[in-house]
């Protein structure tokens, strides 16, 4: 059985729809849980193709809400360590909420949250062709980590996957999760690009789950979820449909990956031009 399972979906405005179909494809993925796996769901998988304003009236406080119960609730189900891609959580704003991206652990607890800190606020040649994450989100200001069976975790969302600075800092992590909602254009260019160098560059695992297809608001995300090794390696990749990657971890290998090529000592914290 898998230990690494990347889900992707074609998110909608509903709530209720996207949280049956996530459960859906956990059962399908996990058909027999007797051991754990870590699962990623996509960013915005809770909610997507509908205007922040929407999202923002279903934030919850960190730590209590209907969508946290749910999430929580299909960790233990599906015996998994649950990265619950991104969902609306409230800050000390009323106008913004954080992105949150909440990890609950096979017995339903709230282990890990990570808050979303570098915002989409750019242009891109494609249908939406202006996107202003900050409108309503509010940045976060840490990195967050979390144990595991396959040792250390760290989170990143999306956006974040372009900024080597923050995935150095988590150096070292044995996975890295990154739930995302890459646009189509920009995925064609740079999504399997950037998540081979963030596998090579801390040796580790990246499990990446992004939203995929045309959503009813028009936008339209690359899909593609996939799983790289510590050595770059594509491991599994689902491309244009609903469903999921999987894999499973080799620590053995991954330690004699960085046995032979010890990048860490080598790591220098401060570089100067003469």
């Amino acid at each position: 059985m898998s230990d690494l399972i990347a889900i992707q979906i074609n998110g909608s405005p509903s709530i209720a729809e996207n949280l049956e179909k996530l459960d859906s494809l956990l059962g399908h993925a996990r058909p027999k849980p007797n051991s754990p796996a870590l699962a990623v769901l996509p960013e915005c998988a809770i909610q997507f193709a509908c205007c922040g304003a929407t999202i923002l009236e279903n934030a919850e406080n960190m730590g209590q809400g209907p969508i946290q119960a749910r999430l929580a609730n299909m960790a233990q189900k599906h015996n998994v360590y649950l990265v619950g891609g991104t969902m609306p959580i409230k800050s000390n704003d009323s106008a913004h909420y954080y992105a949150a991206s909440l990890v609950f652990s096979p017995a339903g607890k709230l282990i890990s949250a990570y808050n979303k800190i570098h915002l989409f606020d750019v242009e891109v040649q494609d249908k939406t062709q202006s996107y202003l994450e900050s409108k309503f989100t509010q940045r976060g200001e840490h990195i967050a980590t979390f144990d595991s069976p396959w040792g250390k975790v760290g989170q990143a969302i999306c956006y974040d996957l372009r900024f080597a600075t923050m995935f150095d800092a988590m150096m070292p992590m044995n996975i890295v999760v990154i739930p995302s909602a890459f646009t189509k254009a920009t995925g064609q260019a740079h999504w399997h690009a950037l998540l081979k160098a963030r596998s090579i560059e801390l040796q580790c695992y990246i499990v990446a789950a992004n939203q995929v297809g045309t959503h009813q608001d028009g936008r339209e995300t690359f899909g593609h979820s996939c799983i790289y090794s510590p050595w770059g390696e594509l491991l599994s990749v689902i491309e244009n449909e609903e469903g999921w990657a999987s894999a499973r971890v080799d620590s053995a290998r991954q330690l004699s990956i960085r046995k032979r090529m010890p990048m860490q000592s080598h790591k220098r914290e401060r570089y100067k031009f003469e």
